[in-house]
């Protein structure tokens, strides 16, 4: 019989809309090759982006949230692993599998560290320079709990292993390292792009509900892209993005080639069209989906550290990482020119995706992981004393606070 995975969903997948969304696929490709029978749950509602995962033999449940039904639900499905779409799922339900299913090995899928994120951007927003004070939030406080309530908690950022590590002090045994699991890509469909003279300006692209997304766009807008205009008067920066809301389309303007293109259905396309791409994020967390897609479509890029960070590891840019913005436009426009240059920071990002985010290198390990995990769970649990005094109290806590909100709501119908 097969293995059943339990995904909770924070959404409903939308990959053409998100790096999050595509991400999530790649970890149920992952499961459904190691033959294990999936089943998605989400409260959210769907969108039209939303993937159709029953075409892939995946189960779709909408579930409801503080909601006795899904105790029954989890309990006749009996799966072996559920696998949390983010820490605020397992707030909400982690109690409830741990009290029908104790047995169930609890996966926790951090997507980047929220705290972080947050951190990062409230420093951004205060005009300081990042610090601890700015790392230990409350966001933190919650998502760092989560890590230790769940037997394994999956890092797309080695970057962010470290830090909860370093200054979390959480055990390694508690986190998998498992980036963006990805095609190689051929010699052949290296061929098959588009080559330098064959195309034009510049592009970037983002999830416009993602804050770091519209702070990237409006400092283009008012401070990089100004700076490259002037050099490279009829080049145009072409913008794509789902949910984009009155204030971003605000910023579109033809006479300065500052075009707000909106969602994108295939965002190879729009890559390969496009010379350079450019991401200039000034804060967030995680690895970010847009510099993956220009890798895979023959696109350099100029980012930040932010925006780099996780990348790379030992390997060279697929462009540049510059975080003033005088030597961001520079090399922008450099690397807009220059072939030569162009075509050896293209070869490096190949190099990236294939080096770095290959999955035959991360999904037959991962797998190995999570079947040892699973048949020696008990052992494991003991080890993760910490995560056992906060499942006791938060199953205390958030049990009776559920209960109370069911009640409520039930006395209100």
């Amino acid at each position: 019989m097969n293995k059943k995975l339990l995904v909770i969903g924070f959404v409903w997948p939308e990959p053409k809309s998100s790096a999050a969304g595509s991400r999530m696929l790649q970890l149920i490709e992952t499961f459904l090759l190691a033959n294990y029978e999936i089943t998605f749950v989400s409260t959210c509602a769907k969108t039209d982006n939303a993937f159709n995962l029953e075409t892939i033999g995946v189960s779709q449940v909408s579930i409801e949230l503080n909601n006795s039904s899904f105790d029954g639900f989890i309990k006749e499905l009996n799966p072996d692993i559920v696998l949390f779409d983010r820490f605020m799922i397992e707030e909400q339900f982690g109690w409830r599998v741990t009290e029908q299913c104790p047995n169930t090995l609890k996966i926790l899928d951090t997507e980047d560290l929220h705290c972080l994120r947050k951190g990062r951007q409230q420093a951004f927003k205060d005009k300081v320079a990042f610090n601890k004070t700015y790392l230990f939030n409350d966001i933190a406080k919650r998502e760092i709990a989560s890590i230790y309530r769940c037997d394994l908690s999956l890092m797309i950022s080695e970057v962010e292993i470290q830090i909860l590590k370093s200054d979390f002090k959480v055990d390694e045994l508690l986190l998998v390292y498992l980036p963006f699991l990805l095609n190689e890509i051929s010699s052949s469909n290296i061929e098959s792009f588009p080559k330098f003279n064959e195309r034009a300006h510049f592009v970037t692209i983002g999830n416009f509900l993602h804050e770091p997304n519209y702070n990237g766009v409006l400092y283009l807008k008012e401070t990089i892209w100004p700076l490259i205009r002037k050099q490279l008067p009829e080049a145009e920066i072409h913008i794509y993005g789902a949910y984009v809301s009155q204030k971003v389309n605000q910023l579109h303007n033809e006479k300065e080639g500052f075009l707000i293109k909106g969602f994108i259905q295939d965002v190879n396309e729009v890559m390969q069209q496009a010379k350079v791409c450019l991401v200039p994020v000034r804060f967030g967390a995680g690895l970010k989906g847009k510099l993956v897609d220009a890798m895979q479509n023959g696109t350099p890029s100029i980012t930040t550290s932010i925006g780099g960070e996780g990348m790379l590891g030992n390997l060279e840019p697929n462009g540049f990482v510059e975080d003033n913005p005088e030597e961001f436009a520079k090399k922008s426009i450099q690397l807009y020119k220059e072939e030569t240059l162009w075509a050896e920071k293209q070869q490096n990002g190949f190099d990236v995706i294939n080096k770095r985010f290959n999955k035959n290198d991360f999904q037959k390990a991962f797998i190995t992981k999570i079947e040892e995990t699973i048949n020696e769970l008990k052992e494991h649990r003991l080890k993760n004393f910490t995560g056992q005094i906060l499942q006791y109290h938060k199953l205390q806590s958030t049990k009776y606070m559920s209960k109370w909100i069911e009640t409520k709501n039930k006395m209100n119908l």
